[in-house]
């Protein structure tokens, strides 16, 4: 199987179908499907902070349904899947954006959108084990140790990273570049920590350049391995892109 890796989308929907068409998909039926059967992997985050995060969520759940894509989530998917269960969640950090978005929906829209995506996160394994367990894909990465296991502690550095507990002037978690200690065999990708360029180093990949942020949305082409952007409309956030000490 051929799969397209897309880095955090995070709404940025005009990002996303650009991206795709320039990856050889067509959009004739308002979801992009490929003429050579290729598959999209999402990486999670797939809303928040963007402009249109209900239609990129919709998009992911309709091609996850038909079988043309695959999702694991990241710590945004989680945050507004537990806002969709009620319970108490903080509306900031990007989710006010989505919230507005739905609330202004027909209650109609809002009960088929909620329904839509608890059942896309609900259905979703915490990471993706893929080619016969060559590649693995993770929002925040994995690490070798962890590959087979679902347990918490795996579950919190799948969706937030090797965080140490401290924080960003921005409030946002301070986290270790585990990939530099990454030994295995087997290829992880992954995002969530926005870096101007994709990043290789050990075995792994990080993909997420940045869109909502003002950088790039990219995909790797897997197994060619070849990095497509395309840029990003958002305004230019430099202080977002925590580019690791090399």
């Amino acid at each position: 199987m051929n799969y397209d890796i897309i880095g955090d989308i995070h709404g940025c929907f005009a990002e996303f179908k650009t991206l795709t068409e320039k990856l050889g998909y067509k959009w004739d039926n308002g979801l992009p499907m490929h003429p050579e059967n290729r598959i999209i992997v999402f990486l999670g985050d797939l809303t928040d902070r963007g402009p249109e995060s209900i239609r990129v969520a919709e998009t992911a759940y309709e091609l996850v349904r038909k079988k043309k894509a695959l999702y694991s989530p990241g710590n945004h998917c989680n945050k507004l899947y537990r806002y969709f269960l009620g319970r108490n969640v903080q509306v900031t950090h990007g989710l006010e954006t989505t919230v507005a978005e739905f609330e202004s929906l027909s209650e109609k829209e809002r009960m088929k959108v909620r329904s839509h995506f608890c059942t896309l996160y609900e259905e979703a394994p915490l990471y993706l084990v893929l080619d016969e367990g060559k590649l693995i894909t993770a929002h925040a990465g994995i690490p070798e140790r962890y590959i087979g296991r679902y347990d918490k502690k795996v579950k919190t550095f799948v969706l937030y990273g090797d965080i140490t507990g401290e924080r960003h002037p921005d409030g946002s978690p301070v986290r270790r570049d585990w990939a530099k200690e990454y030994k295995g065999n087997r290829l992880v990708v992954y995002g969530h920590t926005p870096v101007k360029e994709a990043r290789k180093i050990n075995q792994t990949w990080n993909i997420d350049t940045g869109c909502v942020f003002g950088g790039k949305l990219t995909a790797l082409r897997y197994p060619e391995m070849a990095i497509v952007s395309v840029p990003s409309t958002m305004p230019y956030v430099p202080e977002k892109f925590r580019d690791f000490e090399e």
